[in-house]
């Protein structure tokens, strides 16, 4: 991989693309990695199976992440983070709510307060308690390990979430294949938007900590070319952007990607992008559509997509205008 990292620096886009340096919240972020996979595994627990473990996922909202509406008997709840005043919100469609807030604990202690303000808004629930995709995991009801919270860094993280959620939909919106949401995987822990072939894969490997082969082979069942954005760790402590293919087709790592700061991680298989090289660009959104668009077309082309059957041929919205 190509030693590349900017040093975080006041931008003109700093506003909107925050410096997240990833040894500045590391803590935080191990500890709201253990917050998001107690209240996705509720999301898991309670909701009917979709393809791919999209029925798992948490979505961006214009304040956090949210689970979206969860079945409960009759009725629906939704679980939201907060990250501008930094609470969890418990939302029963009874009108009942409760409000925990976002603060330095224990993950053990933030599981005994959701567990708790869902049994009084009568939305009991059973999760599994040990961590999915991680090395080492201690069981949610037992970790008083992780109990970090710096509320700057959380609110940075989401709104890095937000500009990556608004250009990756706008990438989405150029495929007419199947295609995910763009939503967010509490298990590892990043925000992803996935294209399909329509062709069915060779069986995945499986080996992924603490997840079943069962549900990574389901996952993996089917051709795709995925786009993310990850907050950074091992081997690769810093954020960025990534790009891969399953099943990776020939040629792959020795595509020409765009721009000149991504490259191939061969240990994760995987096209990256700074995200500082992003923040710090004249126009991130078109460094990072550059990105996306010059790795999915490479994944396609070297695997032999459809790629005509596949592309979205939008309407002209002026030409669909009634005559008057």
């Amino acid at each position: 991989m190509r030693d590349y990292q900017l040093m975080p620096t006041r931008t003109a886009h700093s506003g909107t693309w925050p410096a997240l340096p990833f040894e500045a919240w590391k803590d935080t972020y191990a500890t709201l990695h253990m917050w998001t996979q107690i209240i996705g595994k509720i999301r898991l627990t309670l909701t009917p199976w979709t393809n791919h473990s999209w029925h798992v996922t948490l979505y961006l909202t214009s304040r956090g992440l949210t689970t979206s509406p969860i079945p409960h008997g009759n009725n629906i709840f939704e679980i939201r983070f907060d990250f501008i005043d930094h609470e969890l919100r418990i939302m029963n469609s009874d009108g009942a709510i409760r409000a925990l807030k976002l603060r330095p604990q224990s993950v053990a202690k933030f599981y005994e307060e959701v567990m708790k303000a869902l049994t009084e808004l009568d939305l009991p629930v059973k999760i599994d308690l040990v961590p999915n995709e991680i090395q080492n995991p201690i069981p949610f009801d037992r970790d008083e390990e992780h109990r970090s919270y710096d509320a700057e860094y959380a609110n940075r993280f989401w709104r890095v979430l937000v500009q990556a959620d608004r250009v990756f939909k706008d990438f989405r919106s150029d495929f007419c294949g199947k295609c995910s949401p763009v939503h967010f995987f509490w298990g590892s822990f990043d925000l992803a938007v996935t294209r399909f072939s329509g062709r069915p894969a060779p069986p995945h490997p499986g080996g992924i900590p603490h997840l079943p082969d069962a549900v990574t082979r389901e996952a993996y069942s089917q051709e795709v070319s995925s786009l993310g954005f990850w907050a950074g760790g091992d081997p690769l402590p810093m954020p960025v952007f990534y790009s891969y293919a399953y099943p990776e087709p020939a040629g792959f790592a020795q595509a020409k990607v765009r721009p000149d700061a991504a490259s191939y991680h061969p240990k994760l298989h995987e096209f990256t992008l700074p995200y500082d090289a992003v923040r710090a660009a004249g126009s991130p959104d078109d460094v990072l559509l550059d990105f996306a668009r010059s790795t999915y077309d490479a994944a396609s082309t070297l695997a032999k997509w459809d790629r005509s059957a596949l592309r979205e041929i939008k309407p002209s919205l002026l030409s669909a205008r009634p005559r008057s």
